[in-house]
């Protein structure tokens, strides 16, 4: 224990910046998802299709991909991220709205047609019925789905080591290189860690999930 105690300082680092890039790539990926599903059910045929080519580009791409272009594709058309927590940030937040867009969008096809038609009837437009009648509802259907997202997000930010990111695999591995006959209890206090992140985690979403579906 005394090896932890020392170390406490770069644990301490580490889960604080996996916990950041979970959580402000987690916010950008809800907000990117959100806008993407909007589009996916625009009327608009153009809107659409370039949402819909963004969702299965990024389906379809290894999230490792997806890091080591932003990380140093991007520097061969004169584009470059000022660090590399926030390369983490955007390769995290672009292929996690993928999948946010399509849980909000199959909340969106679960809202009754009616709820629209109502909308309509009342003089809303499409902006303002998707974003004052179907859309609160879809996120109300899609808690779990979401959840499931964000967590598989926390785990996905452990990439992140391999691109210059001091996060907690990154600590695993610097530690485990250091002192080697400590690895064990490295790694059980990385594990830790990322459980400190997904346990709550669970436990909220299963509470918002029982309360809402009351609503619902």
């Amino acid at each position: 224990m005394s090896f932890l105690a020392e170390n406490f300082p770069l644990i301490r680092d580490a889960f604080l910046t996996t916990l950041s890039l979970a959580v402000v790539s987690g916010i950008c990926a809800l907000l990117l998802g959100t806008l993407l599903a909007a589009m996916r059910v625009s009327p608009v045929p153009a809107l659409r299709g370039l949402a819909t080519f963004y969702v299965e580009l990024f389906r379809n791409t290894p999230l490792t991909v997806v890091f080591f272009f932003l990380a140093f594709g991007i520097v061969y058309i004169d584009l470059q991220f000022p660090s590399r927590f926030l390369t983490a940030v955007a390769a995290l937040a672009l292929y996690t709205a993928a999948f946010v867009c399509e849980a909000l969008r199959s909340g969106i096809n679960a809202v009754p047609a009616g709820q629209a038609e109502a909308a309509r009837a009342l003089g809303l437009d499409f902006r303002q019925s998707l974003t004052t009648v179907v859309l609160p509802q879809a996120f109300r259907t899609v808690v779990p789905p979401l959840g499931n997202v964000w967590i598989a997000l926390a785990k996905n930010t452990s990439i992140a080591a391999g691109f210059a990111v001091a996060d907690l695999t990154a600590l695993l591995q610097r530690l485990s290189n250091s002192a080697a006959d400590e690895l064990a209890l490295v790694f059980v206090a990385v594990v830790a860690g990322y459980l400190v992140i997904t346990l709550p985690s669970a436990y909220v979403i299963s509470v918002l999930e029982r309360r809402l579906a009351i609503v619902r």
